[in-house]
């Protein structure tokens, strides 16, 4: 079936061939075939990554099996399984995935595909840190990987957002958990400065940590902040499933909803209404891991054009990116509904693995300004010059010379995608874009 699809951003779409596979012969024999392939879960990677023009899109929903949990937490799920269907079996049981990202709404294949990281990196590091095996099919062979079989293989798959194969199942380990409750400490800062001390400040204290940041607030308030820190809380007796979205955008909004006037209206009435301190508030798991998910279709929220997210990460000594990347954003006017700070820890031997020791920011921007385009091409240089990279999996926009000084590595892993995928048809929009598979 001929499909439009689109990333989360609803930008760059193309037309491909949609297919859903329930079985590893059927995905080798669309990898056999004369046609590009790429797999596809929930569509939540932003960009174009999940699609290929032309070519042969693999929804990966039809392997939806989940293993019974082991008493030591293992399981094994089919790679189309979402995050929230795993938590609806997981958390009564007392068990929580290890590392989940903003919205539940990702498949573990997804998760794997991107490397997908949490408010626990600066502690657990990213997915693939959680992985045990898993099963990958490639156009000459399914391969059973581990770190121990076929192990170049099984790091380069964390982040290739799908250049190394479609993946049918995982085995990872799980986070026990007594409660579906989180106790939350919450601050607010009147600048960056002052929220950057305390985060570095706490990493050894927190397990979770996350910083909403005002980008529209300019002069001595720019970068204020909300900073959320917390952890499981103890047994209560209640370990209930999350619940699905009660409400969802029935229609896209119209074009220019979510100015800079507008946009800078709710950050200042977000920043005022949170407490200035307070501690060990307790908090359902949704609300403090996913609370996007409790409005369905909000993306529609962007208008007709769509938004870009825009997430860069950079090491510790490049910390001042971080403030020079919100203070140009506050003075071009270029409006973010969202922007998010977090802490990474220790990075994996992934090449195309996003996260590295340092920082990270996420950026929420309308498509529509005519100053985004020259803004975030100046990012991109701050960031390389930092050292830094932006996440394929938000990306709508970089250039392919921008992506290769990001990931140095990029040679070595096209050079490996090629022992697997010698007639090259894993591909995608992204790739293509950015001839990732060029090296």
């Amino acid at each position: 079936m001929k499909t439009r699809l689109t990333g989360w951003g609803r930008t760059a779409g193309s037309v491909a061939e949609l297919v859903r596979p329930t079985n590893e012969t059927e995905v080798a024999d669309l990898l056999g075939g004369p046609r590009a392939v790429i797999a596809r879960g929930l569509g939540r990677s932003y960009g174009d990554a999940a699609q290929v023009g032309g070519g042969l899109v693999v929804d990966n929903r039809g392997f939806d099996a989940i293993s019974p949990i082991g008493a030591d937490g293992v399981v094994t799920v089919g790679a189309g399984v979402s995050i929230d269907e795993l938590l609806a079996v997981s958390i009564p049981l007392g068990w929580f995935v290890p590392v989940t990202p903003g919205t539940r709404q990702v498949t573990i294949g997804g998760a794997v595909a991107a490397d997908v990281h949490g408010k626990n990196h600066h502690v657990d590091g990213s997915f693939a840190v959680h992985v045990r095996s898993m099963r990958l099919v490639t156009p000459t062979g399914v391969h059973a990987l581990s770190r121990t079989s076929e192990p170049a293989l099984f790091w380069a798959t964390f982040g290739a957002m799908g250049l190394t194969g479609v993946v049918s199942e995982v085995t990872l380990e799980l986070l026990a958990i007594e409660s579906d409750r989180v106790l939350v400490d919450t601050d607010r800062f009147d600048d960056l400065d002052a929220v950057m001390a305390a985060m570095v400040e706490g990493d050894e204290r927190y397990r979770y940590s996350v910083a909403w940041v005002d980008c529209t607030s300019r002069g001595q308030r720019t970068g204020r902040s909300i900073l959320t820190r917390g952890d499981h809380a103890a047994g209560d007796g209640a370990r209930r499933a999350p619940r699905p979205a009660r409400l969802a955008v029935p229609f896209t909004a119209p074009g220019g909803l979510l100015n800079p006037f507008t946009i800078a209206a709710f950050n200042e009435l977000w920043f005022r209404r949170a407490p200035r301190h307070r501690e060990g508030a307790p908090e359902s798991i949704s609300a403090f891991f996913h609370p996007l998910d409790g409005l369905g279709n909000w993306n529609r929220l962007y208008g007709p054009r769509g938004f870009v997210q825009y997430q860069f990460a950079v090491p510790d000594a490049g910390a001042a990116t971080v403030a020079e990347a919100i203070h140009r954003l506050a003075q071009s006017r270029a409006p973010s509904f969202l922007a998010v700070l977090k802490r990474f820890g220790a990075a994996n031997p992934a090449p195309l693995s996003f996260p590295q020791p340092g920082w990270t920011l996420a950026l929420d921007l309308p498509v529509g300004s005519a100053a985004l385009a020259p803004l975030l091409d100046e990012l991109d240089e701050l960031v390389v010059a930092a050292g830094g990279r932006v996440y394929l999996a938000k990306d709508a926009r970089l250039a392919p010379e921008t992506a290769r000084a990001m990931y140095p590595r990029l040679a070595e892993f096209a050079a490996l995608a090629d022992t697997i995928d010698p007639e090259r048809r894993l591909t995608s929009d992204l790739a293509r874009r950015l001839h990732l598979r060029e090296g």
